[in-house]
């Protein structure tokens, strides 16, 4: 019996066959398919587009609809996005009721920059009931967390959590649905957060809670190690073998590198510029190795000029990455990133360098395979906590955080101009609103119910957090006209906003950073309150440094009478704004060449052959 041609092992004679059956119209449908999968097994999608097309010339089929599915696929693959999308649209005229072409089609639009248009097109597919959890459950569920995903990146908050809402109602057990959902609710102040949907426990939201979302969560130290393993049990590679020698390569300069996507106008950047300028190029050859975007910022070009060697990695893989740092013969290496988002946690896991640390980017353990230290201070973390750190402590002499002394600052406005008040005492609190939480809102309540010639000074993060936070602040018997909400504006015109008020009120447990930095900085006291972790000590540690302990509270109690004193009594606050600008010409935390000087003391003592 002859063999079908069709059946060959040769694949341009398998092609060739197919395209003269079509169009002697004496090709299958299920045979064109078979072809078209024994060609994209083959790696050759060209052919499998060109099969595809010439069907749809010659033959009028009811199955046509997925050939041009089918074709819409391949087109995408091969980058042909304008012809995908006219397969596309041409599969859902025959069959309006195929979902799939539907949900593909948005995922092109996305590809092609019109989030708009994608949100739309999957938004009809639930619109029209094209999908149901019954019979058509996964594309269901993939329809909501489309939506979900992309309308969060896109900062529609509400909608992102209400389409992550209803993927969790069809199908609770969803780890990574769940982490969104409940970032989402912190970043609206929807409180309380951790309020499970059906079929969910607290324990599960706790548990599928992102490393970032529990920092605003929770101050339990070990809770927050326990996701920081977690993370890395799911999205870390540990390499079975690593790169770097451990005994280091014997330079006559140390060669630090330093791993970041935040190299641009970010708070990692404004931080660290002038440690990277003030770094000791007679003992040190400094690195920037970066996947950060080109955001034209100056200070962005101020970093590149601060390196010695930038070199630009994000087109290189983890592996590549890696290896690239390899080859530069780094001696200690800087992870600026953590657990953050645009982390790349593989490249040091596959150890480039034969020490390699954790600083600033993110404030708690890592848990990451390959980071041996975590640069910090003694207040930042007490010996006692050193327990819920996979890291050890590599500790400065004074102070964790650097500074840039030469941060730009506009010309400091009227309290007109801020749209402030002139005869009230301005509190403020200009964390990311993800970082607040019931218990500290509520003491903020209490705090201005106590001061009734005060008002709150917030910055507007979302409209959606802000309509929450005017609710609550009614609920607890405040007018929430006494709730200003500050637009963003550019570093310069934000640092010389806060000469406008007096005084900062930190967020707890996931104190202020960069924003404490910058009050203190242009002389605004800062009221905290210090817990157990990493991120409940940040405040607590820039204040240590400054010599001003009486704004360091251990209770919310204590932390509402302070706040409350110092609004009452002005010489009391005036006399610490005196000794907070003395700090600030006689501290460490300011004094960025010594900062530097005891940054290096502690890179000297931990490089490799030492």
């Amino acid at each position: 019996m002859p063999i079908d041609p069709l059946q060959s092992p040769d694949l341009d004679s398998v092609r060739a066959t197919a395209l003269q059956r079509i169009e002697r119209l004496a090709l299958e449908p299920m045979q064109l398919l078979d072809v078209a999968e024994r060609l994209n097994a083959a790696q050759r999608p060209h052919d499998v587009a060109a099969l595809y097309q010439h069907w749809l010339r010659h033959c009028q089929s009811s199955v046509n609809y997925i050939i041009q599915f089918n074709l819409g696929a391949t087109l995408t693959q091969l980058g042909q996005w304008l012809e995908a999308e006219q397969a596309y649209r041409a599969a859902i005229a025959q069959n309006p009721q195929f979902a799939q072409a539907w949900f593909n089609l948005g995922t092109l639009q996305e590809r092609q920059q019109q989030p708009q248009l994608a949100l739309a097109t999957w938004q009809a597919v639930l619109d029209q009931r094209l999908v149901d959890t019954p019979q058509s459950r996964e594309l269901y569920l993939m329809t909501c967390n489309a939506i979900g995903r992309l309308s969060e990146e896109t900062r529609q908050l509400q909608a992102a959590e209400a389409a992550l809402a209803a993927s969790l109602a069809a199908a609770p057990a969803q780890p990574k649905v769940i982490q969104h959902w409940v970032h989402l609710r912190q970043k609206q102040c929807v409180w309380p957060v951790y309020a499970p949907p059906a079929g969910l426990t607290r324990g599960d939201l706790l548990k599928a809670s992102s490393p970032l979302a529990l920092l605003a969560a929770s101050d339990d130290p070990g809770l927050q190690l326990a996701a920081a393993m977690r993370f890395v049990r799911e999205r870390v590679k540990v390499p079975a073998a690593t790169l770097a020698p451990s005994q280091g390569y014997g330079h006559g300069k140390l060669r630090i590198g330093f791993l970041s996507s935040d190299f641009c106008l970010h708070a990692v950047s404004l931080l660290t510029v002038e440690l990277f300028e003030l770094i000791d190029r007679e003992q040190f050859e400094v690195y920037g190795f970066c996947w950060s975007r080109e955001d034209g910022s100056p200070l962005r070009e101020r970093v590149k000029q601060a390196m010695d060697h930038f070199v630009r990695i994000a087109d290189l893989d983890d592996l590549a990455a890696a290896q690239c740092i390899r080859r530069h013969e780094i001696d200690i290496l800087i992870d600026l990133h953590g657990l953050t988002a645009g982390a790349r946690p593989n490249i040091p896991a596959l150890r480039p360098a034969p020490v390699q640390m954790t600083y600033l980017g993110f404030p708690g353990s890592t848990g990451l395979p390959g980071i041996d230290y975590v640069i910090a201070d003694r207040y930042l973390i007490p010996d006692s906590e050193q327990p819920f750190y996979s890291e050890t402590p590599l500790y400065l002499a004074q102070i964790y955080q650097c500074s840039d002394r030469q941060r730009p600052v506009a010309a400091l406005p009227s309290r007109a101009e801020c749209g402030l008040p002139d005869d009230r005492f301005v509190f403020c609190s200009f964390n990311n609103n993800y970082k607040f939480n019931e218990p500290v809102f509520d003491c903020w309540m209490r705090i201005l119910q106590r001061t009734p010639n005060s008002v709150l000074w917030l910055l507007a993060d979302n409209p959606w957090a802000q309509a929450n936070l005017c609710a609550r602040a009614a609920e607890q018997g405040v007018d929430p006209q006494r709730l200003l909400f500050a637009p963003r504006v550019p570093p310069s015109q934000y640092l010389a906003r806060y000469s406008a008020a007096d005084l900062f009120l930190d967020t707890y447990p996931f104190n202020a950073g960069t924003t404490a930095n910058d009050a203190l900085w242009m002389g605004l006291p800062v009221l905290t309150r210090s817990g157990r972790t990493f991120a409940s000590r940040m405040a607590g540690s820039l204040l240590t440094s400054l010599g001003l302990p009486e704004l360091i509270c251990h209770s919310l109690e204590a932390y509402e009478d302070r706040a409350v004193e110092l609004a009452s009594h002005g010489a009391r606050l005036k006399v610490l704004r005196e000794r907070l600008k003395s700090g600030r010409e006689t501290s460490v935390l300011f004094d960025s060449p010594r900062f530097v000087r005891d940054f290096e003391d502690a890179l000297k003592r931990v490089a490799p052959g030492v």
